[in-house]
């Protein structure tokens, strides 16, 4: 079958190592299932793959992609959750938990295999491209706001980074639970689209917001933190689960985290549970997914070119058959 997929670790040039051609299919076995993908969406967790982070040589060669949307053996049009080995099912009790593409191939092929439990049904208000941006930037951003900052309507939040994937979907979500959302992008363009998303004001990177707010957003890492710490009311909450400018911030602002008593909080991916109420949410509301743009699968470098630029807004979707 034909497959995106990583063949060689490069952490410089991590697109060397990308390939397009035919992979071996996935076979059904017991307590999985195989699934056509309809569409897939890419996450900077693919190009980290493509570094090596969680995908050592000795994996090599490894379908990239953790999202998708797709139909089952029945003929069902489902979403996957991609946090393999959550609960055990599939894999057993003592596996430890990982995110397809580490440990297993993943979504940008014509099929991929996942255990059962991994398998939700796709809400028909959704097509397959918008259920495939969900399972893990939206996921992520959904966690982030409502599980891990503890958000509630009318509460405000800084959302850093417009423009990536987590944060676009924070900035949607957020409005949509009613939160008063700022957000920051160095870009004029991106911060004008975020207004247009929701937020009630966007501004650049370490200017001073009109007030501080009860959580905030981060994803960029150390080009953000010190700002990120200094927009926090007392006993805020920073939640943190990516760092793509670097995870070694010059300043931790210890002091102020202390005296203040802020609350620092690491989030990654989300829950099968979790998932299946973004898609209901979803559904109701009207909310839909941000998306850049949609590629032919066999057009999957143009795409990974595009999200390590920086230049997308929202999320890259890959069609599948």
């Amino acid at each position: 079958m034909f497959a995106v997929y990583a063949a060689r670790i490069d952490r410089d040039q991590p697109l060397s190592g990308l390939e397009l051609g035919e992979r071996p299919a996935p076979e059904a076995r017991p307590g999985w299932s195989v699934v056509d993908v309809r569409a897939a969406s890419l996450n900077h967790h693919d190009l980290w793959s493509l570094r090596g982070v969680g995908l050592p040589e000795d994996r090599l060669p490894m379908i990239l992609g953790c999202d998708a949307a797709g139909v089952d053996e029945d003929g069902n049009e489902v979403v996957l959750h991609s946090v393999i080995g959550q609960t055990g099912y599939g894999v057993g009790p003592k596996e430890p938990r990982s995110i397809l593409t580490e440990r297993y191939q993943g979504t940008f092929a014509e099929r991929v295999a996942v255990p059962t439990w991994n398998v939700l049904p796709k809400p028909k208000e959704l097509s397959f491209e918008e259920a495939a941006c969900l399972p893990t930037a939206w996921l992520t951003a959904y966690r982030m706001l409502f599980t891990n900052a503890g958000v509630r309507p009318g509460d405000s939040v800084l959302v850093q980074g417009a423009g990536g994937g987590v944060a676009t979907a924070a900035i949607v979500l957020g409005k949509a639970a009613g939160l008063r959302v700022f957000a920051t992008s160095r870009d004029e363009a991106k911060r004008k689209r975020a207004v247009e998303l929701g937020a009630v004001e966007a501004v650049e990177p370490g200017a001073r917001l009109p007030q501080r707010v009860d959580a905030v957003i981060e994803t960029v890492g150390a080009a953000t933190w010190s700002h990120s710490v200094k927009s926090l009311r007392p006993g805020g909450t920073v939640v943190i689960s990516g760092a793509t400018s670097g995870d070694r911030p010059s300043h931790a602002e210890l002091t102020r985290i202390f005296f203040l008593e802020l609350k620092v909080v690491g989030s990654t991916m989300g829950t099968k549970e979790e998932l299946e109420d973004l898609l209901s949410f979803c559904a109701a509301t009207g909310v839909r997914p941000v998306i850049d743009e949609v590629l032919p699968m066999d057009r999957a470098r143009e795409g990974f070119e595009r999200m390590e630029s920086g230049e997308q807004f929202g999320k890259i979707v890959l069609s599948g058959s």
